[in-house]
């Protein structure tokens, strides 16, 4: 094997020598010479150290020996290896490799690029964004630099080739992936799926998705939203979809349950949060069959009044803890309007340590209001809609302020209801288990803030309209495998005696990055060191081994070897003229 680099032959006198064999010259050194006492002269021992340029004369291709014993030469571009650095991190990749193959997302991705090259890219963007938490296209050959990869021959690619790939992910490619996706899932259980969405602040480029709309932080600039759809039960994350800001989250509900329909779930409920609630929602779940638990806000006046009726009546009747959430809760049954001729189960939950915070915020409220209607007084004043619900304004003909009151049968009215919350389901079941299976939802929860946080996609980064549906979509294939990640974690520290601070996801892929694989001085890769105490314990939630990783960093090494900085000789056989005296160090 030789360098794809250039260096001056050396000029050691009576070390260097030329050997042609099938037209091509090879460069030896002679790096020791044996005295043989039988035959009274010393025999020599050399080795092939590069092959020389045919274009020049004075100029070779290096092979590992050459560094070997030149060391300290001059080389190009640091040592013709600046390509890729002298350290790889390995650990994280190798967990993400084997949790693509077992959910089978690699397959899947392989099928839309029917290519190595394709396939290699993609599934190292989604390594690339779940490793560094950074979806900046820029900045990916430095993730590459020191990473193994799934591109043939570990070949890293420049940011603008990047760029080019992701501006050519089409949308068909995202449909297709969770067409598969959902289709190699059972559907014979029954399953939760936890429904929630997202917006996303761009103002960059001519995208028909972005549009002014009801941001949830809102900074005054355009948005567009993302929906996900989470099995809650076997805790995999389904499918995405992606719609105008200005499109609110109610509207879009029955577009999502379109796609349940399609992708052939039947055996579903729902759990939503309180954004969702609507009369037509609930019709259309009903019409198709499938059940839901939904939030309420517990002073929706759909609620308040079933509070009210129900105030003091279990708030501290033991039989009504919950003591894993810290709440009492009732079951009671209801309509959820007029015409509804199905009775359904409201569960009101009361919880102590709410009620201070939600009172203490509510006073706070008051106080800012008082504070700016003195202000206002015997001025123009133009707010009347945001105060007129606590206060009882007194404007003259000509828009001066001239006194307010407070409304106190509201005020009262909201401070007995703080502290108190609803969930409405579908099915029967007790107050328990309503709200576990709502909080489950917290992990489709997580998920949006993983793809906020740590997948770095507060800003998209893109111009176009394509290349923001291909990030999405490669953020979600890094969200399907840092959710596994999540859950594999999860369970092992449920088994572990102690908590462990290192086994959550960001400590836990920062440990792994310890996982190092180092350059030799023969130009090969080897494992730096052992696998720690620590780390042994992170892999074991993947099923991995220290053994495990000696062995794939080996593959590792052996691929390396063969990647594209090195030129393979497969031309020529290379027999010393000196026979067995001579000694062949090439490793």
């Amino acid at each position: 094997m030789y360098y794809d680099f250039k260096v001056k032959i050396p000029k050691v006198k009576g070390k260097i020598y030329e050997r042609t064999i099938k037209g091509v010259v090879y460069i030896n050194y002679e790096y020791d010479r044996v005295y043989k006492p039988d035959k009274k002269y010393n025999i020599p021992k050399r080795t092939t150290i590069g092959k020389k340029c045919e274009d020049d004369p004075e100029m070779m291709y290096p092979n590992p020996n050459f560094l070997t014993y030149f060391p300290d030469a001059e080389l190009p571009q640091d040592r013709g290896k600046d390509a890729r650095s002298s350290c790889l991190r390995i650990g994280t990749w190798i967990v993400i490799e084997k949790l693509m193959m077992e959910s089978l997302v690699d397959r899947i991705v392989r099928c839309l690029y029917n290519d190595d090259r394709g396939t290699g890219l993609f599934l190292d963007l989604a390594a690339y964004y779940l490793t560094t938490e950074n979806n900046a296209g820029q900045y990916y050959p430095d993730y590459a630099y020191n990473h193994p990869l799934f591109t043939p021959e570990y070949k890293i690619y420049s940011d603008s080739t990047v760029s080019t790939f992701i501006s050519q992910i089409s949308v068909e490619d995202s449909v297709s992936f969770q067409n598969e996706w959902n289709a190699i899932k059972k559907k014979q259980e029954k399953i939760y799926i936890s429904y929630d969405s997202s917006n996303k602040n761009c103002d960059a480029g001519d995208i028909d998705l972005i549009e002014y709309g009801k941001a949830k932080d809102d900074k005054g600039v355009p948005v567009f939203n993302i929906g996900l759809a989470f099995d809650k039960t076997n805790r995999i994350p389904l499918f995405y979809e992606e719609y105008p800001g200005s499109i609110t989250d109610v509207s879009q509900f029955t577009c999502m349950i379109d796609k349940v329909i399609e992708y052939g779930y039947k055996k579903v409920g729902f759990i939503l949060d309180r954004g969702y609630f609507s009369k037509r929602n609930i019709q259309y779940m009903d019409e198709n069959r499938y059940a839901f638990i939904i939030m309420v806000k517990g002073k929706k006046a759909l609620v308040s009044s079933l509070i009210e009726e129900n105030l003091g009546t279990f708030e501290t009747d033991r039989d009504c803890s919950i003591r894993s959430y810290r709440v009492y809760g009732k079951t009671v049954q209801a309509t959820l309007y007029d015409d509804d001729t199905t009775e359904r189960y409201f569960h009101i939950y009361f919880n102590a340590s709410k009620q201070a915070s939600e009172r203490e915020n509510f006073e706070q409220t008051l106080d800012r209001k008082k504070v700016y209607l003195d202000k206002h007084l015997g001025k123009e004043f133009s707010s009347k809609k945001n105060y007129e619900d606590l206060f009882e304004l007194r404007v003259n003909k000509n828009g001066i302020l001239v006194s307010y009151e407070e409304r106190k049968n509201i005020i009262q009215k909201q401070l007995k209801l703080c502290g108190y919350f609803c969930i409405i389901t579908s099915e029967e079941m007790t107050a328990a288990q309503a709200l576990i299976h709502y909080k489950g939802r917290d992990i489709s929860e997580k998920l949006f803030r993983t793809d906020k946080s740590f997948l770095g996609s507060r800003s998209m980064r893109v111009k176009i309209a394509e290349s923001l549906s291909a990030k999405i979509f490669i953020e979600f294939i890094a969200l399907i495998v840092r959710n596994r990640i999540y859950n594999l974690l999860k369970e092992t520290m449920l088994r572990l005696e102690t908590k462990r601070n290192y086994m959550t996801v960001p400590a836990a892929l920062r440990e792994l990055e310890k996982i190092e694989m180092v350059r030799r001085s023969n130009g090969l890769y080897r494992l730096d060191h052992a696998v720690s105490k620590k780390q042994k314990t992170i892999l074991s939630a993947f099923g991995l081994s220290a053994e495990s990783i000696n062995d794939i960093a080996a593959e590792i090494g052996s691929l390396l070897a063969n990647s594209q900085s090195l030129i393979n000789d497969t031309d020529s056989q290379e027999d010393d003229e000196d026979g067995e005296d001579e000694v062949d160090i090439f490793d």
